[in-house]
């Protein structure tokens, strides 16, 4: 009987010692089974944050992935403004029209308030400002900007009938200005000391000539020669002196892979001809830079 109970116990023994090598066994398993899981899982999370991030990190991506080419502009003949159709045309706005269409998307303007150019487009509320801008120190440390394409300087508007009295700097102290704000002009303005009004728009300082508001105002050349004169909206009003020279350039988000694109785009029109053709539909070919 003894040697029987020795031998059951010992088979039990056995029986259990197996038992716990399977278990142990299949813990093993699971647990490997898991860890590649959670590998497998973080590599792929790995690789769609890569993806996100580098799609993030590319304005032409995100653009093109959302079909549209937003334009920051104003109101500003002869570069943008809009027909008697309600539709933005001008200079600037018919190669912006072109540019979007060399990428495959199409083109959405939005009228911005010129001062707050740079946080519109930090925010991504516009893709690019394309509006006769110029290129300026502090606008160059702020954006990503194309190649210049047309010359253009700051020149003084006033009443035609008392223009003889002011054809040097020096004669405008006593006049009030409208300029248009976080403009070349307000920064010409400035720099001369001048008693001068900020305003929404170039043509809004305008409209403040016309209306007896300011004695004169600063916009670009581009314009004046558009807007003021005979033959145009105010024909009572002229320009005198010339401030300064300038460029313009279109400005991106810093580090944008869309300035490189639209410097080719330059590139490509001037050489066959569509950037002067354009040009010369609304006057402005004695400006346009070569590229």
């Amino acid at each position: 009987m003894k040697k029987m109970f020795t031998t059951t116990a010992a088979l039990m023994m056995a029986l259990s010692l197996i038992g716990c090598g399977n278990s142990a066994s299949s813990e093993d398993t699971t647990a490997t089974a898991s860890t590649e899981e959670t590998v497998v899982e973080e590599t792929a999370t790995e690789e769609t944050s890569t993806e996100e991030a580098s799609s993030e990190e590319s304005d032409l991506a995100y653009v093109q992935e959302k079909g549209t080419l937003v334009v920051g502009l104003t109101d500003f003949a002869p570069m943008d403004y809009k027909d008697e159709d309600g539709e933005w045309v001008g200079f600037d706005a018919d190669m912006a029209k072109a540019f979007a269409e060399s990428l495959g998307v199409s083109v959405e303007f939005v009228e911005i308030d010129w001062d707050n150019k740079i946080m519109e487009l930090d925010g991504k509320t516009i893709d690019c400002v394309w509006n006769g801008m110029t290129l300026t120190d502090e606008v160059k440390s702020a954006m990503d900007c194309s190649n210049a394409y047309c010359n253009n300087a700051q020149v003084v508007i006033v009443p035609a009938d008392v223009a003889d009295n002011y054809q040097d700097t020096e004669s405008l102290a006593e006049l009030t200005f409208a300029v248009e704000a976080g403009s070349a002009g307000e920064a010409e303005a400035t720099a001369l000391g001048l008693n001068f009004t900020p305003v929404k728009a170039q043509s809004d300082a305008l409209m403040e000539i016309a209306a007896g508001t300011s004695d004169a105002a600063i916009i670009d050349s581009l314009m004046a020669a558009a807007m003021v004169g005979e033959g145009t909206g105010y024909a009572d009003l002229t320009y005198t002196i010339g401030l300064n020279s300038e460029e313009y350039g279109v400005g991106f988000r810093k580090g944008s892979d869309l300035t490189a694109k639209l410097n080719e785009f330059f590139a490509a029109s001037y050489a066959d001809g569509t950037m002067m053709e354009c040009a010369k539909t609304y006057g402005v070919q004695a400006a346009v830079v070569e590229q």
